[in-house]
């Protein structure tokens, strides 16, 4: 009996293994697929001499001060030379990032930066409710959207809009990398995000196309967000961006993923935030898209094939499968993050790809068994990917 039991355990094991060989190799061909196109992409680009172009409104949310935030703000003042507005947004009026944002204001007095105090709580997403009332002060029709912790280049804005000339396209989004800091946490953070993340990301993009958006860049019209019902639609949603980019895609839309690659500058998380953020991540992404996320341990290759060496008793074929599964997983993670995303870092974190992949394993599993997530230190239900404030409504605002 025991033997038979160890024997399906072998060939689940084992098909588990080659889903992951397959899932590796799609990620390479989806990474070969994305140069491509970033290649072609980059020579069919308007340059700022040959026409004028239309300006642009910057959103920027802000809450507290992240890693670098200064500099990472100051990015969004050095744009190549065209029309556009910076709008900074805070919920509370005594918020530490206030005063960066003043700074800013006197340092590039001829650039217009508003900043608005978010007085209204419009919804349980506050960042989305923040956006509702910065939205009010927008001058322009085209509209860039992004967090506070993305650092962008001098041609960031000409070449993140400039897909927005065609009317089919109805949103821009845009790949990232993680600038680890020097915790453990961040470095687990950093290399999920170059290795795993976005792999998965150009693997939806060649197999279904781009039908989500994210947070590193949300660029679009003004008439857009009005057809699917302005941010008022999402104001009560974890992943907003995510149903920015559905919603755009379910009216006939083509949401497109820049050639552009933006960087984050990650926190110095303990071990215990790393796992908070992750578990925020990923019941994000359960709620978003549930039947893709639960396929997910299909992708958990260093796993299976470790299982497979433990139910065969260590039998050659084993370890020569862990062995090709093992450097599978790497060149794949080296190509995205150091090809791809151009992440300088990603060479001396590749060898924490098997902590972070077993890190991973608990993540998705401690993602089932529960709905509470911590945000920016508050606490949420999340049910069918809307969020339910649990304890002080009027907390960290």
């Amino acid at each position: 009996m025991m033997h038979t039991v160890r024997q399906i355990l072998e060939i689940v094991a084992l098909g588990g293994t080659f889903a992951a060989i397959g899932y590796y190799l799609l990620c390479l061909w989806s990474a070969w697929d994305y140069l491509r196109y970033r290649k072609s992409a980059a020579r069919t680009v308007v340059r700022p001499e040959q026409q004028s172009e239309p300006p642009v409104s910057i959103l920027k949310p802000l809450k507290g001060a992240d890693p670098e935030i200064y500099e990472t703000l100051r990015s969004h003042c050095l744009l190549d030379d065209r029309q556009y507005q910076i709008v900074f947004g805070v919920s509370d009026a005594d918020d530490p990032a206030i005063p960066l944002v003043q700074l800013l204001q006197q340092e590039f007095p001829g650039i217009p930066i508003d900043l608005v105090v978010c007085s209204e709580s419009l919804g349980t997403n506050t960042k989305v409710s923040n956006l509702l009332q910065m939205l009010r002060v927008v001058r322009h029709d085209l509209v860039v959207v992004s967090d506070s912790d993305i650092r962008v280049a001098p041609d960031y804005l000409r070449r993140v809009v400039a897909p927005l000339a065609d009317p089919k396209v109805g949103l821009v989004t845009c790949l990232y990398r993680g600038v680890a800091n020097a915790s453990l946490g961040s470095k687990l953070e950093s290399v999920g995000i170059s290795t795993d993340f976005v792999a998965g990301v150009l693997v939806a993009r060649m197999i279904e196309g781009v039908k989500f958006g994210l947070g590193s860049t949300l660029a679009f019209r003004k008439r857009e967000l009005e057809a699917i019902g302005g941010f008022e639609a999402l104001v009560d949603y974890l992943a907003d961006d995510y149903q920015f980019g559905n919603r755009i895609a379910d009216r006939g839309f083509e949401v497109r993923l820049s050639d552009v690659v933006v960087e984050t500058y990650l926190p110095a998380y303990t071990l215990r935030e790393f796992f908070e953020h992750q578990l925020r991540w990923a019941r994000t992404v359960r709620d978003s898209r549930r039947g893709g996320y639960l396929g997910l341990p299909l992708t958990f290759g260093l796993l299976w094939a470790v299982l497979a060496v433990s139910f065969s008793k260590g039998a050659p074929w084993a370890w020569v499968l862990l062995g090709v599964t093992a450097s599978l997983r790497l060149w794949t993670g080296l190509v995205v993050g150091r090809t791809v995303l151009e992440d300088c870092q990603v060479k001396q974190l590749l060898p924490l790809i098997p902590l972070r992949d077993l890190a991973a394993v608990f993540v998705w599993v401690g993602s089932l068994l529960g709905n509470r997530i911590s945000w920016r230190g508050d606490s949420f239900l999340v049910k069918d990917g809307r969020l339910v404030r649990v304890g002080n409504p009027d907390r960290g605002r």
